[in-house]
């Protein structure tokens, strides 16, 4: 008798909504300043993988903990292992939230908090499409490893923990991007910019106190502040009208002798810096034109230059096209500048294959003023590709055209997703095409009828690829 996939998720949607909720509760945001031996990227990445492994416990799957930074929830058997990737880490809330970020808020059929679209929502999704295979008892002849990450937002610490001690699955997916898949991800790596103290005397009628932005390499900056002395009768009068002609807002607050500038875009994920307004960029385009300091008027001169509202690295000098991965996007995500300090902007690059960290490195050192110091910030994530020809995606492609009626077709983006751990991983939802993408936003959220749907979308394609 076929199985009614949409109509097994509906018997268990009060209790999904309820382990939603208490996970959206833990703000899982890693926090190195909270770390301990205990929680090696803070109270909350480990409360949350507690949490979820408790629930699997709780409806008896056997499950692993690895050092509480990584975990595992297993079922079946066989030879071959099915992964499956979640994880349970956020980036931070930020600012312009309308409810608790985190308190799951269900609202005109939305589901509100901060991880329901990335990667809670769709974790909880996918755990109980294996818990609907374990409960209707479907005979799997693999095995099924739910593998979750505490550190998938900033450096992939847990993963890169779990696969020194633990076998790596021969295929799976991750539930961490877009429908109808992703079996394409670009390379990413952080480059930080140094700039070495100017000490250079000019003539100036401003000084650059400070200048920052940012929280994540992974989000274009949604507000930036800098503070100046020496402020010019014409400054707040400027300030304004800029702000009027410009897709931000700002504030502008003066004391006796300095005054603070606040300004306001949109934050959005990396992976497509068109997607947000880049705070910083516009703060720096604005003061760019004035007389500052040596060392002020080279950083906001840089940022100013090389920066404000080129997403592709062209007046970098970086940019490249892949004719089946696309673009080079380039994001600078964090500015710091303090006076008489080395100031940085760590830049976010996300590329295809075609071109490497040596040709990117090659080409910043040959645009950059000789003095910036550039550095690559961690082990860079090469570009991934899996055929769309490969039995892994056939079926997942499959099962998604079976379960929505829409047409499946192959998709690289600029995302980085722990399906690129597997040489056959690929992510797979839970964004449906046509829906808003919040993902680090505030008010992020997931429809309530797409987190069921892709529930059942993850039950058959489990069952089929482990059958």
């Amino acid at each position: 008798m076929p199985i009614n996939w949409e109509e097994e998720v509906a018997k268990r949607q009060t209790d999904l909504l309820q382990d939603l909720s208490d996970i959206v509760a833990i703000n899982s945001a890693r926090d190195d300043t909270q770390a301990t031996e205990a929680a090696p990227l803070g109270p909350g990445p480990r409360d949350a993988l507690l949490k979820m492994l408790a629930l699997a416990k709780r409806d008896n799957f056997k499950t692993k903990n690895i050092a509480n930074v990584a975990g595992r929830i297993e079922y079946g058997a066989g030879k071959e292992i099915l992964g499956i990737f979640g994880h349970m880490d956020v980036v931070p809330a930020g600012a312009g939230w309308q409810s608790d970020p985190f308190k799951l808020t269900h609202k005109d059929g939305r589901l509100y908090g901060r991880g329901t679209s990335d990667d809670k929502g769709p974790s909880l999704a996918a755990y109980y499409a294996l818990k609907i295979i374990r409960d209707l008892k479907l005979p799997l002849t693999k095995q099924v490893h739910f593998i979750l990450g505490t550190d998938e937002e900033s450096g992939w610490y847990g993963l890169n923990r779990y696969q020194e001690t633990e076998k790596i699955p021969d295929f799976g997916f991750s539930p961490d991007a877009e429908f109808p898949i992703i079996n394409g991800e670009k390379g990413i790596t952080d480059f930080k910019l140094t700039f070495t103290p100017n000490s250079e005397i000019k003539s100036a009628d401003l000084t650059l106190t400070s200048f920052t932005s940012g929280l994540r390499t992974n989000m274009v900056p949604q507000s930036a502040t800098a503070v100046i002395s020496g402020v010019t009768p014409t400054l707040k009068a400027a300030f304004e009208t800029y702000l009027a002609a410009n897709p931000i807002s700002g504030n502008y607050q003066p004391t006796a002798d300095q005054v603070t500038l606040t300004l306001y875009g949109k934050v959005a994920h990396s992976q497509e810096p068109k997607d947000g307004i880049n705070a910083a960029t516009y703060l720096a385009k604005f003061l760019a034109k004035y007389n500052f300091d040596a060392a002020g008027e080279q950083y906001l001169q840089t940022i100013a230059h090389y920066f404000h509202n080129d997403s592709r690295g062209k007046l970098l000098k970086i940019a490249y096209t892949d004719d089946v991965m696309g673009d080079l996007t380039a994001s600078p995500d964090l500015f710091t500048y303090v006076i008489n300090q080395a100031a940085t902007i760590t830049l976010n690059v996300r590329y295809p294959k075609g071109t490497d960290v040596a040709t990117i490195i090659a080409a910043l050192a040959k645009t950059l003023d000789p003095n910036v110091k550039i550095e690559q910030l961690g082990h860079a994530m090469t570009p991934h590709y899996v055929p769309a020809s490969d039995p892994l995606v056939q079926t997942l492609l499959k099962v998604y055209e079976k379960q929505t009626g829409e047409k499946g077709h192959e998709q690289i983006v600029g995302g980085g997703t722990y399906g690129r751990l597997l040489k056959r991983g690929v992510a797979f939802g839970a964004l449906f095409p046509n829906r808003e993408n919040v993902m680090h936003q505030p008010d992020e959220y997931l429809p309530l009828t797409d987190l069921l749907r892709a529930t059942a979308i993850y039950a058959e394609a489990i069952y089929e690829l482990a059958r």
